[in-house]
């Protein structure tokens, strides 16, 4: 591994600025580093009092005012850019929609790839910007091949999974300032800085959830959309109906609470959510060990460098969720399909999850679950 490169030369640099501590010492140390840098502010909600607020909130009028004050006193400028109706189209119907077919989405990953990454990015560069820089938590490496994202060093930080979208072109106009370091590490840094945003709390959830409740969310919104309006709780095992529910989006694969049965299993073992049939609205449900999965299939791959066709060995592993462990596997590509088969069994995998192939720490690239199998 060579040293860190894409940041070295001075370039005109947009800072993504939530309003959160990370994205200001990220615009701080790009300023640092020599960049000529302009803070940006996304305002993602069409109405800001419909998302999150207060110290769980990431896309409010709130945070916006902290990313001001934030800019400020590093001494850049600073401006909103309304994308507003890019992530409802992009973001938030595809959140709907994902539910509405049975599946898992990940919205964070999906804005990665549609807003911060290509709306923001491909903005910027319009406008004579050479590069994005944001908080995330992760490392380029520039190769003679080209330019690599690994994993950030704070284990507990770490947000190489929700980048592994990112292709080539976009790996190498960004900046990750924060990959280096530990979230102390930063805290304690803002706060010298003078950023009044040093405590503030990390945004957890999701943005355009204002309550955080997602099933009740969803329901509001797909209630009335067919054949969502409910359906039958069965039994794996014995087909027996165990009970009703309002609609398949308030359920998703591996879980476990909430699922209001009314009754334990014959052995009493707890039930999960095994699997989710959206067109006659029935939501299976038995014991753990049937959500045991070796192998899936991934779909619309997205690569950071050139396409493998095979990656196999001790340092091969996959990632399942954004914080999930990761798991060693072997991976085979073939065209648009991605194959992989885990070492050890993971549990409670849904469709429309992302799977994001690493090599050490070197993220490869990811694909969408379509299908698991046992």
């Amino acid at each position: 591994m060579t040293a860190p490169g894409p940041s070295t030369a001075p370039r005109r640099v947009v800072a993504a600025m939530s309003g959160g501590v990370d994205s200001a010492v990220a615009a701080a140390r790009a300023v640092d580093a020599g960049h000529e840098v302009t803070g940006v502010h996304l305002a993602l909600s069409r109405n800001p009092a419909s998302y999150r607020s207060g110290a769980r909130g990431c896309c409010t009028i709130e945070d916006a005012n902290d990313a001001r004050r934030a800019a400020d006193v590093i001494g850049i400028p600073f401006y909103v850019w309304d994308l507003s109706e890019r992530f409802h189209d992009d973001v938030v119907e595809d959140f709907m929609d994902e539910y509405a077919a049975g599946r898992t989405p990940n919205p964070c990953l999906r804005c990665n790839e549609k807003i911060k990454f290509a709306a923001v990015l491909d903005r910027a560069l319009a406008l004579g910007f050479d590069a994005v820089a944001t908080g995330h938590y992760a490392r380029l490496v520039e190769t003679a091949s080209g330019v690599e994202m690994h994993r950030g060093v704070d284990d507990g930080k770490d947000q190489s999974y929700v980048l592994g979208v990112l292709d080539q072109r976009q790996l190498a106009h960004s900046l990750f300032p924060l990959g280096g370091s530990t979230k102390a590490q930063v805290r304690a840094e803002a706060a010298e800085r003078g950023l009044l945003v040093a405590d503030k709390p990390d945004s957890h959830d999701i943005c355009f959830v204002a309550d955080g409740d997602n099933a009740g969310w969803l329901r509001e919104k797909l209630g009335d959309r067919a054949p969502n309006h409910g359906g039958d709780i069965v039994d794996d095992a014995t087909g027996e109906t165990l009970g009703r529910h309002e609609g398949t989006y308030g359920f998703t694969i591996g879980q476990r609470r909430g699922l209001r049965i009314g009754r334990p299993a014959p052995d009493g073992r707890p039930r999960f959510v095994l699997d989710i049939e959206p067109v006659s609205g029935t939501v299976r449900v038995g014991p753990r060990e049937r959500l045991a999965v070796r192998k899936l299939t991934g779909v619309r791959p997205r690569w950071c460098g050139t396409p493998p066709t095979a990656l196999r060995g001790p340092g091969v592993t996959v990632q399942l969720r954004a914080h999930g462990a990761e798991l060693p596997a072997a991976v085979t590509v073939s065209g648009d399909e991605v194959d992989v088969e885990l070492l050890e069994p993971a549990f409670g995998i849904a469709p429309g999850q992302a799977a994001v192939v690493y090599d050490g720490t070197r993220v490869v690239g990811s694909a969408t679950i379509s299908a698991t199998d046992r």
